[in-house]
């Protein structure tokens, strides 16, 4: 099959610009039952996900997983709160990547000291930190450009349609490798920040001294 080049890169320069965040105003201030949680995180992640009719969002034994993993705090009456719906939004964008054991050891201090506190909330914090979201946009679309006019000088030697795979191929592995030097970033650093584990160090020092 024939690539269409420029048809390719605008194709992929569209829908980085579409990359849509949830406002934290979308969330209902009232608390929700499951029911609602599940259909809320639906209707506005749907697009996100790369098969609409098939693919899951959030289901029911997913929610009763991530509390059983304590990855989210218990309802109340059985209701989640928008700080509930808060925390599920990062642990659908986290899980795609990284272990449950990590999104524990992000979220779990944040949930300890900013789960419905008064004052500095989940919601600001969720608030603060996609506000950057629109800037980080515009550079992925200038590096995915980048590595795209990169890709097109592979392979010179090759003719017709193998170089065309061939370059097509080359865009994919540079694409890889930046999600998987992004992703050992990633992991070194919950690694330096562990919490729990600066703890233990200090109680362990307080018996030995």
């Amino acid at each position: 099959m024939t690539i269409n080049k420029d048809d390719l890169l605008n194709s992929i320069l569209d829908s980085l610009g579409r990359i849509q965040h949830i406002e934290v105003d979308d969330i209902p201030d009232i608390d929700l039952y499951m029911d609602q949680v599940t259909t809320f995180m639906d209707e506005k992640l749907k697009n996100s996900v790369r098969n609409p009719r098939e693919d899951k969002i959030l289901t029911k034994t997913m929610i009763n997983n991530y509390a059983k993993n304590n990855l989210l705090p218990p309802p109340v009456k059985k209701k989640y709160s928008k700080e509930h719906v808060v925390l599920l939004i990062f642990i659908y964008y986290y899980k795609g990547i990284l272990t449950i054991s990590d999104i524990q050891k992000l979220l779990n201090p944040l949930t300890e000291r900013f789960f419905h506190h008064d004052g500095f909330d989940l919601s600001s914090i969720y608030t603060e930190v996609f506000s950057l979201e629109g800037e980080n946009v515009e550079r992925l679309k200038e590096d995915m450009m980048k590595k795209f006019q990169d890709a097109q000088t592979t392979f010179q030697e090759v003719q017709g349609k193998e170089r065309e795979f061939l370059q097509f191929f080359s865009l994919i592995c540079m694409l890889s490798f930046d999600v998987y030097v992004k992703k050992l970033l990633i992991e070194k650093l919950i690694d330096e920040f562990d919490p729990q584990g600066d703890k233990q160090r200090q109680e362990t020092k307080k018996e030995k001294g």
